[in-house]
């Protein structure tokens, strides 16, 4: 039996899933679970990036202790943070996490150098104040001489590849939401990065899912006692969750997770004016494809939520209060940048009620029914600006990641848009993890028979409007 190994790193917890196919089924097994906390160094939110780098390997390990011996390793992640490396392919950065407020007006300077029509026009990306080309303005501005150094500029499943093969790369899906790379051409826009006066030499030749990037470190092969080929997955985890998509045909998807993306697969960017106006981005997915989308606020607001009432309650509870609490109606805008990383969001949330003169929620129960009916409507605004967008209308969408369990979101979603909603696989990030792995090793023909084999292999539930 042939194994590989996908490692889906989440904002705020990673995994290491064992899969193989057996009897056109995908199998999955969690081999290892672990949490990934943002840490301050040096007055700045980081990322632990060498503490997530031995959880990996611990993962590994555990496969040597199933006396498993997978054939292929492949990592995803979040998307725009990075670290920069030097001429001894040292850190020069901490693995800086896009809470941080370092890019807060960011934005408006870069707006000075290059007008938002333009590099909307080139890149397709939607502005958000923490995309990479911010990140990496505030760098050079407090720390110019860093970025001179640079030799090499990787994001975070880049490093990771980097510290299993020796090999430095930019993967595709994951440099798009740079706002660096160009749509067209699908490279990096040297344009755009000379005139913002980066480092031309740091970024590196782009690589695409499926790559092969060839097998471990000598010194990681004795410790492990076996070798692996470490093959490109879509690097970022959207990229890897659209995969797993069980539906060939027409369909709006909703990644739904601490994040929430929502859009559709396309074979071309739309760059056109109103796409820019309702802020859609055309981030890269496999096989040339564009994820048109938006990134919307998710389930992060009720994962600090949770963590605001110390844990005491699970999220099934908190949606089970939710559902007790239905004459309780304010709504907040999820994407207003107090919600990024609030002080205390349950504070925020009623600061936010109190101020547009709503009921202000009290109890856990008013407070996860707000953020619920706020998530929903924002989806349905996000529906109605695709179908305007493209002219057209889906009579049904997709939800995939850990939110499609949230069956009381997926009903408000049906009710809503009065479309049929079908939600599951719920590891869709690591399903799609494998399956670029999968048709690189040729276990898999290609994408159309990977999601026919995701359809019957994991289950999926259907919502309609009641």
């Amino acid at each position: 039996m042939s194994y590989s190994l996908a490692v889906d790193l989440g904002a705020s917890s990673g995994r290491v899933m064992l899969g193989h196919v057996e009897k056109n089924h995908l199998k999955l097994d969690e081999v290892h679970r672990f949490d990934n906390q943002m840490v301050e160094s040096s007055g700045q939110l980081c990322w632990d990036i060498e503490d997530l780098f031995q959880e990996i390997k611990r993962g590994i390990h555990k496969c040597k202790e199933l006396e498993i011996r997978p054939v292929s390793i492949g990592i995803d992640s979040w998307a725009v943070d990075f670290v920069l490396l030097d001429e001894n392919d040292e850190l020069l950065t901490d693995a800086v996490t896009y809470r941080d407020p370092r890019t807060v007006g960011v934005m408006e300077e870069v707006d000075l150098l290059i007008s938002k029509d333009q590099l909307y026009e080139k890149t397709g990306i939607q502005f958000l104040q923490f995309n990479t080309i911010y990140q990496l303005f505030a760098l050079q501005k407090a720390n110019p001489e860093v970025m001179k150094k640079a030799k090499s500029f990787l994001m975070i499943p880049d490093y990771l590849h980097f510290l299993l093969t020796g090999k430095k790369i930019n993967e595709y899906t994951n440099a798009t939401t740079t706002q660096l790379v160009n749509a067209s051409t699908k490279e990096w826009d040297q344009e755009i990065i000379r005139t913002l006066g980066f480092n031309e030499e740091m970024f590196l030749a782009i690589q695409h899912p499926k790559t092969k990037l060839g097998g471990l470190r000598a010194e990681l092969v004795q410790e492990f006692g076996f070798d692996m080929n470490v093959i490109l997955p879509a690097t970022h985890d959207t990229a890897s969750a659209v995969l797993a998509i069980p539906e060939i045909g027409k369909t709006i998807y909703l990644s739904s997770g601490t994040w929430s993306l929502m859009g559709i697969e396309n074979d071309r960017p739309i760059c056109k004016p109103k796409a820019k106006a309702y802020n859609f981005t055309n981030e890269g997915g496999m096989d040339g494809r564009f994820r048109f989308l938006k990134n919307i606020m998710g389930l992060w607001m009720i994962q600090e939520v949770r963590r605001n009432y110390d844990d005491h309650y699970s999220f099934a509870d908190l949606v089970e209060f939710s559902r007790h609490v239905k004459d309780f109606h304010s709504i907040v805008n999820v994407d207003d940048p107090r919600f990024l990383k609030p002080q205390q969001m349950v504070q925020e949330i009623q600061h936010y009620c109190r101020e547009t003169n709503q009921q202000i929620p009290n109890t856990a129960g008013e407070v996860a029914k707000c953020i619920f009916d706020s998530l929903a409507n924002s989806y349905l605004q996000t529906i109605d600006e695709i179908e305007e967008i493209l002219e057209t209308s889906f009579e049904q969408m997709n939800i995939i990641g850990g939110g499609s369990q949230n069956d009381l979101l997926n009903q408000l979603i049906a009710d809503g848009t009065r479309k049929v909603v079908y939600a599951g696989p719920v590891e869709a990030t690591a399903i799609g993890n494998l399956i670029a792995q999968f048709i690189a090793l040729g276990v898999i023909r290609n994408l159309n028979e990977a999601r026919s084999i995701v359809q019957h292999s994991f289950e999926v539930k259907k919502f309609v409007h009641s």
